[in-house]
C-alpha cells in the first residue's frame, strides 16, 4: 500500500506461506486438468474458487471461470442471477486477498457487461449499480489511491449511464472529506477524464469553458501550495493548461504552395532566369508537384470530397491524398497529394491559377472527435518553365556533388533573394476570430497563472511550469510575438538543465522546440538562417531554398509547418536522436544530418516519406555502434511495426550481400532515389555495407565523396 512500511516475516509467517504454497500447487494442478478436460461441474468450480482466493492473479483460473459461465449460459433456460452472482461474490473475496489483482478486476468487468445485456429490468440493474458503488466506496476508504478501483468506477459509471456531474461531485467530496486526497493522483486523473468529457459535450453547467477552467485552476493551485513536492496537482495543472491553450477544433495552419504564391515548374533544372524574383521554382522529373496541407491537430477525412480544387488543368477526381505518417494511422497533421503539371502551351508564359477550398463539406475530424469547422480558401499560381516548351529539354546536370562547407553558403543580401514563402503562409493562419473573445480570457487565465507561479520558483517543477505557461502565452499571442518571453523561456530551460541533470534530455528537447519557434516567428529571425548555395543560379544546382540550423545544440526538430518551402536543410553538428516531423517537408532534396546522435536507422524513418530527397549526409553519427538499436523503442513509429518485411532476401540481394544484416537500412533506402550519400564516421560504414548500398540504391552517383558512376 502507498506509504505503508513492510514488515519482515516471522517464522510463523514463513511456515504458513510454505503450507499455502504447497496447497496452491495441488489446487492449480487439479484446475489445469479440469481446464484441459473442459469439466465445468460444481466440484470443478469450487476448486477454481479456492485457487483464486489464495492466488487472485492466476489468469488461467479466471479464464476457466469465464468458460464455465459461457457453458452455463448456453443452456436452454439459464438462471442469470444464479450464474452471475457467484462470480461477483468470488471477485469480492479475491479482492480482499489482493485489492489490485488485475485478473479479478477484468473478470468483474466481463461479468457486469454480460449481466447488463441479460437484464432488461432497470430496477435490477440499479440494485447492481448500488452494490458496485458501495463496494468501491469501501475499497477507496481502505486505499484511496487504488487506481484499479478508480478505473472500475469509470467503467461502472459508463455501463450504468451514471452522470459525469455526479462523478465529479464525488471527487469534490473526496477532497472535502480528506485533504490527503489533494495528493491522490488517481483522483486527479479521474477528475481530468470527467472534466474533458463534460467540456467536450458542453454539458449543463459546463458550457462556459472560461468559468469551469477558472474554478479548476483555483482548486489545483491550492493543492499545489499545500504540497509543492507532490506531483499529482502539478500534472493536473498541466492538463488544465492544455485545455486552456488548445483549440478544440482543428484548423489549417500552413500549406505549400502557400496562399498568393507563384511556382515555376520544370521537369529538369531550368537554367533560364524565368523571373525567379517573382516565382519559386520546383523541379520534378516525374512531372508532378506536391500540394501539402498542415493542420493544428492530427486529422482524418482529407480526401477529394473535403478538399476541392478549382483549376483549368486539374480536377479533384485526379487526386489521392496521403497522410504523412510513418505508421499506418489515418490521422496526421500533414497531408499531401501530387498534381500533374499542366500541359505545355507553346509560346505562352501565362500562369495557371489554382484555388483550394478546405473543409467546405464535412468529413475532416480530429483524433478526439472534433470536426474541422473553419472552412478555408487559398490560391496560388503555377507556370511551366520556358525550357519545357520552347527551348526543348535542358541537359540535366545533377552529377555535381553538394559540399556542406561554410564557404559554399552565402547569406542572403538582397530582397530579391529573400525566401518570401517563409512568411507568406501567415495569411493562412486562422486565429480566434472564429470564436470571438476566446483569446482574451485564455490569455487572462495564463497571465494570472504566470503571476502565481512567479512565487514558486524555489522548486524545479515550479520553474518548469512557469516555462510552460510562458510558452502558452507565446502561442496565444503569436501574432504579436514578444521576443523577450521567448528569451525568458530559453533561460528557464537552461537553468533546469543545470538543476536537474537526470531529466536534462527532456529540458533540451523543450529548449529546442522553443528556440525553433523563436527562429520561425518572423521574417527577420528566420532570414538569419537562410542562405544560398554557392552556385545559386546554376543549372546544376537549381534554385535551392536553403535553411541552415547547424551547430545550435538542437536535440529535437519542430516548427516544420513553417518550413514546408525549404528544399535544402542543414541540421549538422547538433544533438538530434530523431527527425520525427521532418516527413512533412516534402520539398526537401538535400539534407545534412551529420555529427548528431543517431544510434540506428530506426530514427531515420521519416526519410522514407521524402520522395524528393536526392542528397543525404548522415556521416559521423553512432549508427551501428550499439549491438541493439534501442532507438526503435524511443521513436514513436518503429520500422518493424510499419513495414511489411516478407521479401525474398536472396532474390533481392544477389552477390552474397545479406539483407538480414541490414534490414533496417534496406527499409530506409529501398524507396529513395538518392544521387549522393555520405555515411563515413559510422560504425556500420564497412565495405560490405557500402556494397549493399550500391545495390539497394542504384541511382547513387556519389558515396562518401567518391564518384561511383
Amino acid at each position: 500500500m502507498h506509504g505503508r512500511p513492510r514488515k519482515a516475516p516471522t517464522r510463523e509467517d514463513e511456515a504458513a506461506s510454505a503450507a499455502k504454497g504447497k496447497n496452491l500447487g495441488f489446487l492449480q494442478s487439479q484446475l489445469l486438468y479440469n481446464h484441459h478436460k473442459k469439466i465445468y461441474n460444481e466440484e470443478a468450480l469450487d476448486l477454481s474458487a479456492k485457487t483464486l482466493q489464495i492466488n487472485p492473479d492466476l489468469y488461467t483460473a479466471w479464464n476457466f471461470r469465464k468458460l464455465a459461465v459461457q457453458h452455463k449460459l448456453a443452456a436452454s433456460h439459464p438462471e442469470f442471477n444464479s450464474i452471475f452472482d457467484p462470480e461477483l461474490r468470488l471477485v469480492e473475496s479475491a479482492l480482499r486477498t489482493n485489492p489490485k489483482a488485475y485478473g479479478a478486476w477484468y473478470h468483474r468487468e466481463w461479468v457486469l457487461r454480460r449481466l447488463s445485456k441479460a437484464h432488461s429490468s432497470s430496477s435490477s440493474l440499479n440494485d447492481y449499480l448500488d452494490h458496485e458503488l458501495q463496494l468501491l466506496e469501501t475499497l477507496l476508504k481502505h486505499d484511496s489511491r487504488n487506481f484499479h478501483a478508480w478505473n472500475h468506477r469509470r467503467f461502472v459509471a459508463a455501463l450504468f449511464t451514471t452522470s459525469d456531474q455526479e462523478e465529479l461531485k464525488f471527487t469534490n467530496e473526496m477532497i472535502q472529506d480528506n485533504q490527503d486526497n489533494l495528493s491522490n493522483y488517481s483522483m486527479w486523473h479521474h477528475r481530468r477524464v470527467l472534466l474533458s468529457g463534460l467540456l467536450k459535450k458542453k454539458a449543463q453547467g459546463f458550457s462556459s469553458k472560461e468559468k469551469v477552467l477558472h474554478d479548476e485552476y483555483e482548486l489545483v493551485d491550492g493543492a499545489i501550495v499545500a504540497g509543492t513536492e507532490d506531483q499529482s496537482g502539478w500534472f493536473y495543472h498541466l492538463s488544465l493548461l492544455e485545455q486552456t491553450v488548445n483549440m478544440d477544433a482543428p484548423f489549417l495552419v500552413s500549406s505549400w504552395p502557400s496562399h498568393g504564391s507563384n511556382v515555376l515548374l520544370s521537369r529538369n533544372r531550368c537554367s533560364d532566369d524565368c523571373s525567379l524574383s517573382q516565382f519559386d521554382s520546383f523541379h520534378s522529373s516525374s512531372g508532378t508537384f506536391p500540394l501539402i496541407l498542415y493542420f493544428t491537430k492530427a486529422v482524418q477525412g482529407v480526401n477529394s470530397s473535403t478538399i476541392t480544387i478549382e483549376s483549368s488543368f486539374c480536377t479533384k477526381n485526379d487526386l489521392h491524398w496521403t497522410p504523412l505518417m510513418q505508421n499506418r494511422s489515418q490521422f496526421s497533421q500533414a497531408w499531401v497529394t501530387h498534381i500533374i503539371f499542366p500541359a505545355a502551351r507553346p509560346h505562352s508564359s501565362e500562369p495557371y491559377p489554382l484555388e483550394i477550398s478546405v473543409g467546405q463539406s464535412q468529413g475532416i475530424i480530429s483524433r478526439n472527435g472534433f470536426p474541422y469547422s473553419h472552412p478555408t480558401q487559398f490560391n496560388f499560381k503555377v507556370r511551366l518553365c520556358l525550357g519545357e516548351t520552347e527551348r526543348g529539354e535542358v541537359e540535366d546536370l545533377d552529377g555535381d556533388i553538394i559540399l556542406w562547407k561554410d564557404e559554399n553558403f552565402h547569406a542572403l543580401q538582397t530582397k530579391s533573394q529573400e525566401p518570401h514563402e517563409a512568411v507568406s503562409f501567415d495569411q493562412l493562419i486562422i486565429n480566434d476570430v472564429h470564436e470571438p473573445n476566446t483569446s482574451n480570457w485564455r490569455a487572462a487565465i495564463v497571465a494570472n497563472e504566470i503571476d502565481f507561479f512567479q512565487t514558486l520558483l524555489f522548486c524545479k517543477i515550479g520553474i518548469l511550469t512557469l516555462a510552460r505557461l510562458l510558452t502558452a502565452k507565446n502561442v496565444l499571442l503569436s501574432r504579436c510575438m514578444n521576443k523577450t518571453v521567448h528569451s525568458k523561456v530559453l533561460e528557464l530551460y537552461k537553468d533546469l538543465i543545470k538543476l536537474d541533470p537526470l531529466h536534462s534530455q527532456y529540458y533540451k528537447d523543450q529548449h529546442s522546440l522553443v528556440f525553433l519557434r523563436e527562429v520561425t516567428s518572423n521574417r527577420e529571425s528566420l532570414q538569419r538562417h537562410c542562405c544560398s548555395y554557392k552556385n545559386f543560379a546554376s543549372a546544376s544546382i537549381g534554385n535551392y531554398k536553403c535553411v541552415r540550423l547547424n551547430n545550435i545544440s538542437l536535440s529535437r526538430m519542430g516548427s516544420v509547418e513553417k518550413l514546408l518551402w525549404v528544399s535544402m536543410l542543414d541540421l549538422s553538428h547538433n544533438e538530434l536522436c530523431s527527425i520525427e516531423g521532418l516527413e512533412a517537408m516534402q520539398l526537401l532534396s538535400c539534407l545534412n544530418l551529420s555529427v548528431n546522435k543517431f544510434s540506428g536507422f530506426s530514427a531515420l524513418g521519416p526519410l522514407r516519406l521524402l520522395k524528393s530527397l536526392e542528397v543525404l549526409n548522415i556521416s559521423d553519427n553512432e549508427i551501428g555502434l550499439h549491438t541493439t538499436d534501442t532507438t526503435r523503442y524511443l521513436c514513436s513509429s518503429p520500422l518493424s511495426h510499419t513495414e511489411e518485411t516478407s521479401w525474398n532476401y536472396d532474390e533481392i540481394m544477389p552477390g552474397g550481400v545479406s539483407v538480414m544484416n541490414y534490414w533496417e537500412a534496406f527499409l530506409i533506402f529501398k524507396s529513395l532515389r538518392l544521387t549522393q550519400l555520405d555515411i563515413a564516421g559510422n560504425a556500420i560504414a564497412s565495405e560490405n555495407f557500402k556494397s549493399f548500398l550500391f545495390k539497394v540504391v542504384p541511382s547513387l552517383q556519389w558515396l562518401d565523396g567518391d564518384k561511383l558512376r
